[in-house]
C-alpha cells in the first residue's frame, strides 16, 4: 500500500511576522487531524524556514526522538542538558528527549534557513534525555534510532540514477528537492510517500534530487499466548 501526500497538502503553521513558515505533514497543534497522527514511529515531519535572526525560543519536548536534517543554512541549536552547537547541510541531528528537555533553535547566519524535522516515538517513553550530531553523513551510511525501531537511508541522485525503497513495514520516502519516479508515481520537492507492506519498490531521479526514506521495523511482540 502506497499513500502519496503532496506538498500543498501539507498543513501551513509558523509566525510570518517573525520569520517563520512552518508545513507540517502530519496532525500539528491547531491542525488536529485525529485521521493523521502517525505513520510507524514518525509523528512528525515539519519543513521550517526560518528568515536570518528568526527562531524558536525555548520550548520543552518529552518522549520524542526528533530527528533534524539542514537543506541550506545553518541551524543553532541549545538545549538544556548543555549542548549548543551548530547544523549544517549534510549533517543529521538527533536530540532524544527522554523524560523532558528544552531547547532553542534559531538561525543565526545572515542567510535563510531551511530544515527538515522529523519527530519519533520511542518504543519506551522516559529515560535521561541525549543528544548528538553526525557530520557529513554518507548515502552508504544509514543512520540508526534504535530507539524508536527505525533507520534514516539519506539519497542523493543524479538524472536516471536509482535507488531500491527498503523492504520494510513501514517507509516514509521525503523528497528533500528535486523529481523523481516512485513505481508509476511522480513525487516533487516536498511531496512524500507512506508506504507498508511493498516490497521491490524503486526509486528513479528524474532531475537531480535528495531525499530522506525511514526504514520502520515495529519490534516482535514475541509468543503470544
Amino acid at each position: 500500500m502506497m499513500d502519496v501526500r503532496r506538498a500543498d497538502e501539507r498543513y501551513r503553521g509558523g509566525d510570518a511576522a517573525a520569520g517563520i513558515e512552518s508545513r507540517h505533514a502530519f496532525s500539528f497543534g491547531p491542525h488536529y487531524d485525529p485521521g493523521n497522527l502517525r505513520f510507524g514511529a514518525i509523528i512528525a515531519c515539519n519543513e521550517e524556514r526560518l528568515a536570518p535572526g528568526a527562531g524558536f525560543d525555548e520550548h520543552p519536548h518529552s518522549h520524542t526522538e526528533i530527528v533534524t536534517w539542514v537543506v541550506q543554512g545553518e541551524l543553532t541549536h541549545r538545549d538544556s542538558t548543555g549542548h549548543e552547537s551548530v547544523v549544517r547541510p549534510g549533517d543529521v541531528q538527533r536530540l532524544s528527549a527522554g523524560g523532558g528537555v528544552r531547547h532553542v533553535e534559531r538561525n543565526a547566519g545572515q542567510d535563510p534557513l531551511t530544515f527538515v524535522q522529523m519527530w519519533l516515538a520511542p518504543l519506551e517513553p522516559g529515560g535521561d534525555p541525549s543528544y548528538e550530531v553526525v557530520h557529513g553523513i554518507a548515502d552508504s551510511t544509514p543512520y540508526a534510532v534504535p530507539a524508536a525501531g527505525a533507520m534514516l537511508h539519506v539519497r542523493r541522485l543524479g538524472p536516471g540514477e536509482r535507488t531500491a525503497v527498503p523492504d520494510a513495514p513501514f517507509v516514509y520516502v521525503h523528497v528533500v528537492r528535486g523529481e523523481v519516479r516512485l513505481g508509476d508515481v511522480e513525487l516533487t520537492t516536498g511531496d512524500s510517500a507512506r508506504i507498508s507492506a511493498e516490497e521491490g519498490l524503486e526509486l528513479t531521479a528524474a532531475s537531480t534530487a535528495e531525499l530522506l526514506l525511514w526504514e520502520m521495523n515495529p519490534p516482535d511482540p514475541g509468543p503470544s499466548g
